[in-house]
């Protein structure tokens, strides 16, 4: 198994399940309320644990009150979390979320006063344990170098970018990773209408993905793109978390050397196992 590390948030994620989403101006009462901890980075993390792999998490960490939640969560998953650089003022990010019984939809609300993971904190690390870094796709000047920085440092390291969503100049980060994750919200932003013809448009030579919900998802490596169809679960109950799901899932399959059709199959499986249940425990049955 490989020894991952993850650079990005950890949020305090409030969620409110309710019977269907409130419309404006609209009060509903709220099913059930959890407060535990998010972020993509450590979502990620949670389900690589789960796998078998070694983790580990970097990335800003508040010495707040709400910090238990974060640590706690980390520690129970065996997530080093030592090479985060800790702070005494500001506010760990939360998320409000609601969640709709009816559809399994999440809408959330997001409120940060924590500032992001800086190059020359990154550049202190000692790398040389690790098999495979993630980044996710934020702060894109800071990124660019911690990207340049390692390919010169640790050429040995792979690493992989998650692009969630249209950032100012994030497409010249592109060619500094392995493997592009690219979501369904970023490939529309970009004025596309289907994940195959977002990665053809590429010319790139990473390994690149773009997940597309009930669609499924498509991996494009040397120049041949595959497709793998969605696995739907019984009943959908949470799709919060799906995508950081399905990057854990392509991760794991490349640092196992599976084939690429193997590695696409199995991160759809695994995203559709998500939907179909709260939260991301128990999702090593696959």
């Amino acid at each position: 198994m490989a020894n991952i590390l993850a650079v990005g948030i950890a949020t305090i994620d409030i969620i409110n399940r309710v019977s269907r989403y409130p419309k404006e101006d609209d009060e509903v009462r709220a099913v059930s309320q959890t407060i535990r901890r998010g972020g993509n980075a450590t979502n990620t993390l949670v389900v690589l644990s789960q796998l078998g792999h070694q983790c580990a998490w970097s990335g800003v960490l508040i010495d707040e009150t709400d910090a238990a939640i974060v640590k706690n969560e980390l520690a129970e998953h065996q997530i080093d979390f030592n090479h985060c650089k800790v702070i005494s003022q500001g506010k760990l990010p939360t998320s409000y979320i609601n969640v709709s019984e009816s559809t399994g939809s999440r809408t959330i609300v997001h409120y940060r006063d924590c500032p992001e993971l800086d190059f020359a904190f990154f550049s202190q690390l000692d790398l040389n344990t690790f098999d495979w870094v993630h980044f996710e796709g934020r702060n894109v000047a800071e990124l660019k170098q911690m990207l340049s920085w390692l390919k010169t440092h640790y050429p040995h390291l792979l690493c992989s970018l998650e692009i969630e969503k249209p950032r100012e100049g994030i497409e010249q980060l592109f060619s500094l990773a392995d493997v592009l994750l690219f979501s369904k919200p970023y490939a529309i932003s970009q004025g596309f209408s289907s994940a195959q013809h977002f990665l053809q448009s590429l010319t790139k030579e990473n390994i690149m993905t773009c997940s597309w919900g009930e669609a499924g998802a498509w991996l494009k490596a040397n120049d041949k793109i595959i497709h793998c169809p969605a696995f739907p679960p019984p009943q959908v109950v949470d799709t919060l978390a799906a995508g950081d799901t399905f990057n854990a899932g392509i991760i794991s399959g490349l640092a196992k050397q599976l084939s690429h059709q193997e590695t696409l199959e199995y991160a759809c499986r695994l995203a559709g196992h998500k939907c179909g249940q709260d939260g991301l425990t128990n999702l090593t049955i696959l």
